[in-house]
């Protein structure tokens, strides 16, 4: 019994953060530096860090639609050369740190399967990996640990990466400010179903790759 009652303020109390989150995102939003943010997390995403860029870009799109290509713009860059310097750690350093980032995500196992669909079509993981929730820093870690071409990794990255990214800012440039207050009214339910889309990317990699 008591423990039911203490399930419901765990709840609430996580959705308490999440707005406080959220509202936090949407100031720092606001700030002139913004932009530098988006490139810094898309960086950073690309390569080590678990959380993707589209929050603070569906934030910043939100707020101001009229730049929504221009932020996608920034996103994509950021998460292009964070792909790059993936790569570097995979090629020159992937015992030394690269192995430390796959062992974090408990994608080891995994990991190595990945080497066989490079074998197959590079390419074409590397572009899925890009574009879909799946974990994108195993693959370009991946990418150079096992030596794939350079060029393979630029290319399939500057296709899959833009193409998500400017996806979602088309969506907010055309339905921005209609979408905002529906945002809000459903918060909670659209952050459950964005942790369950982080999580299936992971699962993915787990378990069918």
């Amino acid at each position: 019994m008591g423990s039911s009652k203490k399930e419901p303020n765990r709840l609430g109390k996580l959705f308490q953060w999440l707005r406080g989150l959220k509202q936090w995102v949407e100031e720092s939003a606001q700030k002139p530096g913004a932009g530098w943010t988006l490139f810094f997390i898309a960086f950073i995403e690309s390569s080590f860090f678990p959380i993707p860029p589209d929050v603070l870009l569906i934030a910043l799109a939100m707020l101001i639609p009229a730049k929504a290509f221009r932020y996608a713009f920034i996103c994509s860059v950021g998460s292009v050369l964070g792909g790059m310097f993936g790569y570097w750690i995979g090629y020159e350093f992937f015992e030394l740190v690269g192995r430390r980032i796959i062992e974090f995500y408990g994608v080891t196992e995994q990991y190595a399967h990945v080497q066989d669909l490079y074998r197959e079509n590079a390419f074409t993981a590397i572009a899925i990996a890009g574009f879909t929730p799946i974990p994108y820093k195993v693959f370009t870690i991946a990418a150079g640990a096992f030596e794939v071409p350079f060029g393979t990794l630029v290319s399939a990255s500057a296709l899959s990466r833009p193409a998500r990214f400017f996806l979602v800012g088309a969506l907010f440039y055309r339905f921005g400010p209609t979408i905002k207050p529906w945002i809000d009214k459903y918060f909670e339910a659209l952050s459950i179903a964005f942790v369950v889309l982080l999580v299936l990317g992971f699962v993915v990699i787990q378990y069918i790759l």
